[in-house]
């Protein structure tokens, strides 16, 4: 029968333990461990290490994140503060370096087009003048508005004029009144751009006179009373590319002493206007621009 002996350097066990029943027994005085390896241990192991490659990936970030941090605090904390938590409203910041443009050192150049020259008067802003198209637009002098397009009125002598007149049932609303076309201040509709005097003849509030009776027949050959009714108008004259007023044309009558060939007419109200007196418009004419 043959002797078993364990490896070279593994305890033998002891007299009264049983092999494989538990952890071997500590070595004998004299045994030596194998080569390289480290001498049993007993109990709960201990947790294993960190790994060092980890730990330095680690640290190399959080130390790159602060640089960047610190960059872009040295470019200004002001661009931290630009706004409040909830992200909307403007709050005040102070930058930790002077802003070129801004600073007194070498460098900073002044913003000068921020500030006016002195005694720079500001550009006109007339948001009411406009651009003609038909020779109707230039009704609008009379509410305000200045033809760009319009001819510039240097005096009476050559100018050609425009009269308009509004409706007492829409205020706003201009017609134009007929100028002979043999006046010297005459121009026909495609001219437009030649006319520099807009004569507007506003009607009077509170002057109407006591309707006349006309009859008529309807488009239906109904028969048909409408009142018709006189009142006066103030003749005014303005620069039609300023919309300055240059003169006054005084009032202008619209008689009821005959009822006309053709009427228009308010059906709610069956009641119509006598227009201006063509005549008297023609006198005012001659007299402001002769």
């Amino acid at each position: 029968m043959s002797d078993s002996y364990p490896p070279y350097g593994e305890p033998q066990p002891g007299p009264s333990a049983t092999p494989w029943s538990g952890p071997p027994a500590a070595p004998q005085q004299g045994g030596y461990p194998p080569y390289g390896q480290p001498p049993p241990q007993y109990g709960t192991p201990p947790p294993p290490a960190p790994n060092k490659s980890n730990q330095g990936l680690i640290i190399g970030l959080v130390a790159g994140a602060l640089v960047l941090v610190l960059a872009i605090c040295g470019a200004g904390i002001g661009l931290l503060l630009a706004y409040d938590d909830d992200g909307d409203k403007p709050v005040v910041a102070t930058s930790s370096e002077p802003t070129l443009g801004t600073g007194s050192g070498s460098g900073s150049t002044p913003d000068t087009a921020a500030s006016p020259a002195p005694g720079a008067a500001d550009p006109p802003n007339d948001n009411n003048s406009m651009t003609a198209r038909y020779s109707s637009d230039l009704s609008n002098v009379c509410e305000g508005s200045p033809i760009l397009n319009a001819a510039p009125y240097s005096g009476p002598a050559g100018a050609k004029a425009y009269t308009f007149s509004n409706n007492p049932d829409r205020p706003t609303s201009w017609s134009s009144r007929y100028i002979p076309s043999d006046k010297p201040y005459y121009a026909k509709g495609e001219d437009f751009q030649k006319v520099s005097v807009v004569g507007c003849l506003k009607f009077d509030e509170g002057s109407e006179g006591s309707p006349k009776k006309c009859q008529y027949k309807d488009k239906s050959e109904k028969q048909i009373s409408i009142d018709y009714v006189s009142s006066r108008y103030t003749l005014t004259f303005y620069a039609a590319k300023t919309g300055e007023k240059i003169g006054s044309g005084g009032t202008v009558t619209a008689p009821t002493t005959r009822c006309p060939s053709f009427i228009s007419y308010d059906k709610t109200t069956m009641r119509a206007y006598a227009a201006p007196d063509s005549g008297t418009i023609e006198a005012a004419l001659d007299k402001f621009l002769s």
